[in-house]
């Protein structure tokens, strides 16, 4: 007989440990904060030994914690990995993917087709949003995410690098300037970054490193989303600032064109997945199949390619 701890304490733990909150845990494993402490507690009195440290305002994992923690991740997502494949034999083959609105709708769907069509029974399902989600926890097995790495532990494999440059609808009947002082009596077009710890691109870093003083004379429109401001770019209500990524294919029709100006550094799309997972047959072929076609991008779209 295997001598094991109760499974609510090692669960309660694990969750704290990976999530580095006890309210976190807590809410993901629909319990008080209270029976999450008791559970660790109990299971700290089994060991001998403390598993975390506690101060008023955060847990930090002890030594001993951090050596436990990696092994009962690694057997929880066994655990998962077990069952989502009888589930898959159960209800045939399905595949989850999250990402972001806007790479969902300008890059994702147009393409997602040839992989559909690689695999009769398929389905795939696409979640568009800019909430982080945590893939240990929900139902969903891949995640195509965009800006520095989350450092969440998970497996993730690059696939774009972008620029930043403003770019501006070109009417069916006429030319569109390219030089930004023309847009002067007009708004320029930004978005509302999800994440706001991240040192975005926006117009002033742009503005200044193209050399043009008074950037006060210029009128901002916000938008609150980014597949929102790339639609309204395109019907022609003002240049927008945007990713590289977003817009290539429509500057290379000559749809939109691009302000005369520099480029600003941007950030990267990686795919992301559970580690264990990858040897789920939908995953490891919807990965290998999207860094495919992100290399086919980037070499047609040059210096895209991560």
């Amino acid at each position: 007989m295997r001598k094991i701890p109760p499974l609510n304490a090692i669960r309660a733990f694990e969750a704290a440990a990976r999530n580095r909150s006890f309210t976190a845990a807590a809410s993901e494993l629909c319990v008080t904060v209270t029976a999450i402490s008791h559970q660790i507690r109990h299971l700290e009195e089994q060991i001998g030994q403390k598993l975390f440290e506690r101060t008023p305002r955060a847990v930090t994992l002890t030594l001993l914690g951090e050596r436990l923690y990696p092994v009962l991740r690694e057997g929880f997502d066994r655990f998962a990995e077990a069952f989502e494949e009888l589930e898959d034999r159960s209800q045939g083959d399905t595949l989850t993917v999250t990402t972001t609105r806007a790479f969902a709708e300008r890059w994702l769907m147009p393409r997602l087709s040839r992989f559909t069509r690689s695999i009769p029974g398929l389905s795939v399902n696409v979640e568009g949003s800019d909430a982080l989600v945590d893939l240990r926890t929900a139902n969903t097995d891949v995640a195509i995410r965009y800006g520095m790495p989350a450092g969440d532990e998970l497996s993730s494999l690059p696939l774009l690098t972008d620029v930043y440059h403003p770019a501006v609808a070109i009417p069916a009947d006429s030319r569109a300037s390219t030089r930004i002082e023309d847009y002067m009596s007009r708004p320029l077009l930004a978005y509302q970054w999800h994440n706001r710890s991240i040192d975005c691109p926006n117009w002033a870093k742009w503005l200044s490193a193209a050399g043009k003083a008074g950037a006060e004379d210029y009128r901002l429109s916000w938008i609150n989303d980014e597949s929102l401001a790339l639609h309204a770019m395109e019907r022609g209500f003002g240049p927008l600032l945007c990713s590289s990524v977003m817009v290539a294919e429509g500057i290379e029709s000559g749809r939109l064109a691009r302000i005369d100006g520099p480029d600003l550094n941007g950030f990267s799309y990686r795919v992301a997945f559970v580690p264990t997972r990858r040897t789920k047959r939908t995953i490891g072929r919807f990965t290998d199949w999207l860094r495919s076609e992100a290399s086919d991008f980037g070499n047609t779209y040059r210096g895209l390619a991560a």
